[in-house]
């Protein structure tokens, strides 16, 4: 009987606070230190269909990421969307999901570490016995927290976190700290925590590229008609900019900002130039309204896209804000990004030495 991998569970306190980026950046670090490693995410959520099956889009993007074979991909127990809850609230979905993860995650050898996505937030999937504390103690699991840093206020979920965890919880990454607030989480809430019994693994700077969304992104979640440059959807754009003013005051607002989709009217030409004119990654135009023949030409030219929305002004922006709130990392610039910034930032041998894992390089030397 071959021996079984252990297994690391990586969770948050709530949604988006970087999970995937983390398990991309330290499966990364990780491989590069020999070990083998497997990956799953028991409770999906951001589901696509590809050739007729149901595929969990943030596996298949990681997989693909480290290059796993399919030995080394645990499958998701369970798509967890409104439907399913009412089927289990119905009590028509009986099945047992404690029992399935023994056997799909317990009972087949996948290398030295399986590292485990876990659920958006500590109660998400309790319902189906799912819930990150719940797998943990069905796998035997260790747990690593990361935490969205938004003030000296993150100490507290982070101690709720570990009365709920006790033992299991080994580590935090503290996530997204802007420049301006390293030094207090150096001074006050990384040390607090240490004392607490919690290790900090990770302290990660904000970093804008991160938290940018492609324009082919925006052009899903609008459901926008591309007039130029469909070439360039791989663009990243890091700031939203609302061309609603009078054109000085327009200039002005842009030349302050970097990377930016600027939202405006169809018929508001003078803002259109002005936004091609300085750091725009994409022209977003609302009202159906096609724009002059000589902004697409000069738009073609800088190798700026240009959408066009059936929407108003206000429910773009809407979008486009939610987009930004729910950043994923399926882009391979931002992949190269965060392997640089695990590999700056992230503690790995303490981590093993946590795990009781060495090296497989340490033990070839």
């Amino acid at each position: 009987m071959p021996k079984s991998a252990k297994h690391l569970l990586i969770g948050s306190t709530e949604t988006y606070s970087g999970k995937s980026a983390t398990v991309l950046g330290l499966s990364h670090q990780l491989q590069q230190q020999g070990l083998d490693i497997a990956y799953g995410k028991p409770l999906g959520n951001s589901l696509s269909t590809s050739d007729g099956t149901v595929v969990e889009e943030d596996v298949e993007f990681i997989t693909h990421s480290l290059n796993l074979s399919a030995n080394r991909i645990a499958p998701t127990m369970l798509a967890l969307d409104e439907a399913r809850v009412q089927k289990r609230l119905l009590g028509e979905d009986k099945t047992d999901y404690r029992q399935s993860l023994v056997q799909q995650y317990l009972q087949v050898p996948r290398g030295d570490l399986v590292l485990l996505e876990g659920p958006g937030d500590l109660a998400e999937g309790h319902l189906f016995d799912l819930s990150l504390l719940q797998v943990a103690e069905v796998l035997d699991a260790a747990v690593l927290l990361v935490s969205r840093y938004k003030s000296l206020l993150s100490v507290e979920s982070l101690l709720s976190a570990q009365e709920r965890l006790g033992d299991r919880l080994i580590g935090v990454v503290i996530n997204d700290i802007p420049s301006a607030h390293t030094e207090t989480v150096n001074n006050f809430l990384r040390p607090y925590l240490e004392q607490r019994g919690i290790a900090v693994l990770a302290m990660l700077p904000k970093n804008d590229l991160l938290q940018s969304v492609s324009v082919g992104e925006l052009v899903k979640q609008l459901n926008a008609e591309v007039l130029c440059r469909s070439d360039r959807l791989d663009l990243m754009v890091e700031s939203l900019a609302i061309g609603a003013m009078n054109v000085n005051a327009a200039v002005k607002y842009f030349r302050k900002r970097r990377n930016m989709a600027v939202v405006t009217g169809g018929d508001r030409v003078e803002i259109q130039q002005a936004a091609l004119e300085t750091s725009t990654q994409c022209l977003i135009l609302t009202g159906q309204l096609p724009p002059p023949q000589f902004i697409l030409s000069r738009a073609e030219e800088l190798e700026i896209p240009i959408l066009s929305v059936d929407l108003d002004t206000l429910t773009t922006v809407e979008i486009v804000d939610r987009t930004f709130g729910q950043v994923r990392v399926h882009e391979p610039i931002k992949v190269e990004c965060i392997r640089q910034l695990m590999r700056e930032h992230f503690d790995g041998d303490r981590l093993l030495s946590k795990l009781g894992l060495t090296p497989a390089k340490a033990i070839t030397t």
